[in-house]
């Protein structure tokens, strides 16, 4: 007999098991009995084969509708088509296959495996591996195969070397030896949530007695994923909760009565219930823990300065991690207008509560370094903004309290923490993010943090009117985009135009953006700020102030441009992705994306939240060369159709693999969560977060729980832990 854990050849066999460890990095039971099946398929279902794509590797269950040997001076090869009922395959055998596939005869109906190739506008397979399935009884083809003998058949993710019925033969014969698997969870909590026990569960995933019985196994299985992630999140909470912290309490008189006294603009019940909720947080001798999402615009930073403030008043400093030197600039000159004389402490003009602002970034000049870091240490500066030079070990505080990082979804735990770690005791931590988060990707993704959420968006905040522009198709169009940005500026107001690319060097795409859209124009790479910027200046856009930003630029050179169009002196900024988030000009409305296509939707929600800021309706153009029945023309679509940043952000999750969203998929490893879906398990994750809290309450190192701790072990092992970085 087996365990999970026994060596897979003393089940199936090395010659069996070494493929399998080549394909798949099988070297356990677990293992394998962890490579489930994609799909259930019935003897009486066929695949639905107009939805097969080219180069995809498949496993289509169809019935033979001809089989034809053609002569050609090359030699002899086989035809065969088979088909569904509603569309048709082509099998293409040369050599040796002609003769070895004779027993494809018309009616006959069979598993095949191989990968989806394209001749003369067919789709065929070429030399696919089959298995014939003759019958309801025990008569197939092959004998090894007897698994396939049930109502249901096991069609298992493969390769080219390692078919379905390899894995399921290799199954089978392991389910066969295998000792009955110990449950982690109790029985109360399974009748609870009317779950199977383990073994049922996983016995069942590879040969279910029904489609009943199989949804039930995904259903314990999910449920075990979904768990282990949850009890990693609660063991987090616990052991943030159980640190101490300095408490941050409101001050009377102090800095934040006096912002708020000056402030121009009336804070919206929003930004006042989720300033309560942190107020409160701050006070209290552990850290908050708190994740602030909310739409573009919607004045997530005022809440912020607002909790810095309050840590200032209480006698510790705050500090502000931003993703890129323009963010941390522009951060910095909100901050400081924003509080005008009460960023100007121990200086002339300031008030006597002021504090000071500094700014860190890694290319600062020597000297405004050397000050920076001087005013972080000893205290001087109750307000220190920075990019990843914050987390350098020669950075201290004097009394760091409060944590801010803008934009959580461009930093690790890793960094956030080495932060955090800068501080005597556990600061408190505040990030936020404009990317709106689906509620149960957040409990997944981010569920060692509270949540809280703006929704409502500023008075004066104007509309965002969003059109896709085929350039390919309407090429008038195209020139109708320069023309609004011209009348737009002789109104008085400023544009954006962003490209995928700054220069010629391609590699620097790739590292730079979310989406690299492979159905981009064939033959043109991506156009890049070097190429566009002359093109304008010498033609559609000439005689208007038109300025380059872009990460190559120095950070005076970013510093003086953001500035100078800040302040009217540059029309059109032909920028890339470094005006995404936090750039705030609100006299700029309109925005012009070239090569839109090769942006993801995130981003471009996020782009366009440059625009529409200042009162003025604005106006984003996604000019793209793709089809209008392309994918990528679909994601445009959406955006186009509406300005709900969650909608589109549950778009995202539909569109993309839970994988990619969770972060593993990113590195290429197996990943751990291979059934739960962060949106259609939605009952399932708030259940099991609910039972791992309670778990957790009661014994938080789970010593009590040890197969749950054993899990939660592995998940971490494994480094599959990214679910909690979002990098």
């Amino acid at each position: 007999m087996a365990s999970l854990d026994t060596p897979l050849p003393d089940v199936v066999g090395g010659r069996t098991a070494k493929p399998l460890e080549k394909a798949f990095g099988m070297r356990t039971v677990r293992d394998l009995l962890g490579h489930y099946p994609r799909r259930m398929a019935e003897r009486g279902e066929l695949t639905e084969l107009g939805s097969l794509r080219v180069d995809d590797e498949v496993t289509v269950v169809a019935d033979v509708l001809s089989s034809t040997i053609k002569r050609a001076p090359s030699g002899q090869r086989r035809e065969v088509v088979v088909g569904d009922g509603r569309a048709r395959l082509h099998l293409v055998f040369f050599g040796k296959g002609v003769w070895r596939s004779k027993d494809l005869v018309p009616g006959s109906r069979g598993l095949f495996s191989g990968k989806v190739g394209q001749f003369n506008a067919t789709r065929q397979l070429v030399h696919p591996d089959y298995l014939l399935l003759r019958g309801d009884g025990d008569d197939l083809e092959d004998a090894t195969a007897g698994v396939f003998a049930n109502r249901l058949i096991p069609v298992y993710p493969a390769t080219q070397a390692v078919r379905t019925w390899v894995v399921s033969n290799a199954v089978h014969q392991a389910l066969l030896m295998l000792d009955p698997v110990p449950d982690g969870l109790d029985a109360v909590v399974r009748a609870r949530r009317g779950l199977l026990d383990s073994d049922s569960a996983l016995r069942a995933m590879h040969e279910p007695d029904d489609y009943e019985n199989w949804k039930s196994a995904r259903k314990r299985l999910a449920w075990d994923e979904a768990m282990g992630v949850q009890l990693a999140l609660a063991q987090r909470r616990w052991l943030s909760s159980s640190n101490p912290a300095v408490p941050r309490r409101p001050k009377p008189g102090g800095l934040l009565e006096a912002f708020d006294a000056r402030l121009p603009f009336t804070l919206t019940d929003g930004q006042r219930e989720v300033g309560e909720v942190v107020a409160e947080e701050l006070g209290q001798p552990h850290p908050m823990h708190r994740l602030l999402q909310g739409e573009v615009g919607s004045g997530k930073t005022v809440v912020a300065l607002r909790a810095m403030l309050q840590t200032v008043d209480a006698g510790g400093q705050a500090a502000l991690l931003a993703p890129t030197e323009v963010l941390a600039a522009q951060h910095t000159r909100t901050i400081e207008s924003l509080l005008g004389p009460l960023a100007q402490g121990g200086r002339l003009g300031g008030s006597e509560t002021a504090t000071r602002i500094a700014l860190l970034t890694g290319s600062l000049p020597t000297v405004a370094r050397k000050t920076a870091l001087l005013e972080a240490a000893t205290g001087v500066a109750g307000i220190v903004v920075g990019t990843h030079a914050l987390i350098q070990q020669h950075v201290s505080f004097a009394d760091l309290g409060l944590v801010v990082v803008d934009e959580q979804h461009r930093f690790g735990v890793e960094q956030r923490d080495a932060l955090r770690s800068k501080a005597e005791q556990p600061p408190h931590l505040l990030v936020m993010t404009a990317t709106p988060i689906p509620r149960t990707v957040a409990m997944t993704v981010f569920g060692d943090l509270e949540t809280s959420t703006l929704a409502e968006l500023p008075a004066g905040r104007a509309p965002i009117t969003t059109s896709v522009v085929p350039a390919t198709e309407k090429p008038a169009w195209v020139e109708r985009v320069w023309q609004r940005i011209r009348e737009e500026v002789a109104a008085g107001h400023q544009a954006f135009v962003v490209c995928p690319r700054i220069g010629a060097d391609l590699a620097e795409f790739d590292a730079e953006f979310e989406t690299v859209d492979e159905e981009g124009p064939p033959g043109r790479p991506p156009l890049a700020v070097s190429d566009v910027l002359p093109m304008l200046t010498d033609g559609p856009l000439h005689g208007l102030r038109v300025a380059p930003l872009h990460g190559r630029l120095t950070a005076e050179d970013k510093d003086r441009t953001m500035t100078e169009f800040a302040a009217g002196r540059i029309d059109v900024l032909v920028a890339t992705t470094v005006i995404e988030v936090g750039v705030d000009v609100p006299n700029a409305t309109v925005m012009a994306v070239l090569d839109a296509d090769r942006f993801g939707v995130s981003q471009l929600h996020q782009l366009r939240g440059r625009i529409g800021r200042g009162g003025h309706p604005g106006l984003c153009l996604l000019v793209t060369d793709v089809d209008a029945e392309a994918p990528a023309r679909e994601r445009l679509d959406a955006v186009a159709a509406t300005t709900d940043g969650f909608a589109l952000a549950r778009l995202v999750v539909e569109q993309r693999r839970e994988g990619d969203v969770l972060g593993a998929a990113q590195s290429g490893r197996r990943r751990q969560l291979k059934l739960l879906s962060l949106l259609r398990d939605e009952d399932l994750i708030i259940a099991a977060r609910a039972e791992a809290a309670d778990i957790v309450a009661a014994d938080p190192t789970l010593a009590d729980h040890p197969l749950l701790a054993e899990q939660v072990a592995a998940l971490v092992r494994d480094e599959q832990a990214e679910y909690l970085e979002k990098a």
